[in-house]
């Protein structure tokens, strides 16, 4: 198996409920930012030497559930530092933004770090849409188009024009093309069938998170493969990419403490304003398709919250515990999903960092050597 240490970057220290999104900025310290921004860069840094095989890092907007409105800047930063991770964008949020500008700089960060990106093609959580006020029904067309537009980007040597639904440009022609040929591993969303249909197409490698439990995720992985056998391809296990939480403690004890207080920042204060704005997306947009399931998205987040940290753990949404229970938890997942990479968020709410450190060596010395082979 392979492991992404991902990094939401968020804000730890927000004191209040935030109501409404987005979220005021009153009282907010930005050296304390600056402070946090060193401190979350300097352990997605170390992460290659902690037994981690991809660093990864993603884009959000107008709340404090993270600090990364623009992660191409972080894994600038990562290309420089880093010398054998996988640099992960998971991912920029093709809809909101200019595919020219993604397909350039993606290419940039490809060149930079020698050929180790993995880049995330990504619609995003339904609020982005009003904060780049992007209409939301237009999210998956948009995918689309900006997907073929970005491919041909990095295959095409000779300049070229674009005509499409939403995006038009006279003469294309991109410095400099990308390393990896014919282009860098596509990572792309697939937990409904619509998109695991546009996943398979691209044989991109899929990737499912917020994970109710294994029954379902089995269901959505299996439809996933038997989508991409009719477009002539089998999807391996590094193809297929779960998404988790994760606290490793040197006690079960421990570790469910930690994540049940960090979980109650994340849902309650990270979450809250999210929730929000998601529901006025689901209201008056085309944002979902299909029989309720918008309806079906925000119960899945309600189950997840209403949930103890055993309960989680039972049904395969979380890995919370000591290492020697952590690594069960990783093969079962290996087992019952035939997942080969899991993208691990460490530093879950306002988890300390000393628990995010003493959870990447664990991993390193007691975790890794058990589930690597998986």
């Amino acid at each position: 198996m392979k492991f992404n240490f991902f990094h939401l970057m968020p804000y730890p220290d927000y004191d209040k409920l935030p109501h409404e999104w987005p979220v005021s900025t009153h009282d907010i310290d930005s050296r304390r930012i600056q402070a946090l921004y060193k401190e979350y860069v300097d352990e997605m840094v170390d992460a290659e030497n902690y037994g981690f095989d991809w660093v990864g890092c993603n884009e959000h907007h107008y709340s404090p559930y993270g600090l990364m409105a623009n992660p191409n800047l972080i894994a600038g930063a990562l290309a420089r530092q880093t010398e054998k991770a996988k640099i992960a964008i998971v991912g920029n949020l093709l809809p909101l933004l200019n595919p020219i500008r993604v397909a350039e700089e993606y290419a940039m960060i490809d060149v930079m770090s020698g050929g180790r990106l993995i880049a995330g093609f990504l619609r995003g959580i339904p609020h982005e849409y009003i904060a780049y006020n992007i209409p939301p029904s237009e999210s998956r067309s948009r995918l689309r188009e900006a997907t073929e537009l970005i491919i041909k980007c990095w295959t095409e040597d000779e300049p070229f024009g674009w005509e499409g639904e939403h995006y038009q440009f006279p003469a294309v022609s991109i410095w400099p093309k990308p390393i990896q040929k014919p282009y860098p591993r596509i990572l792309m969303s697939a937990s409904n069938e619509e998109s695991a249909e546009f996943v398979a197409k691209t044989r991109a490698i899929m990737g499912i998170t917020l994970i109710q439990d294994l029954g379902a995720a089995r269901k959505a992985i299996e439809h996933f493969r038997n989508v991409s056998r009719g477009y002539g391809w089998e999807p391996t296990p590094d193809d297929i990419l779960v998404g988790q939480q994760i606290c490793i403690a040197d006690t079960d004890e421990e570790a469910k403490e930690q994540m049940a207080s960090a979980q109650t920042y994340f849902h309650q204060t990270l979450m809250r304003p999210q929730r929000s704005a998601q529901q006025l997306v689901l209201q008056q947009s085309r944002y979902y398709t299909g029989t309720d399931v918008g309806e079906n998205f925000q119960k899945r987040l309600a189950t997840l919250r209403n949930r103890t940290v055993d309960e989680q753990i039972e049904a395969g949404s979380i890995i919370c515990g000591s290492p020697e229970s952590v690594a069960k938890q990783i093969t079962r997942l290996n087992q019952e999903l035939g997942c080969g990479l899991l993208n691990l968020t460490i530093k879950v709410g306002n988890m300390p960092g000393s628990v995010v450190r003493r959870g990447m060596e664990l991993f390193r010395d007691r975790v890794a050597p058990h589930v690597a082979g998986l």
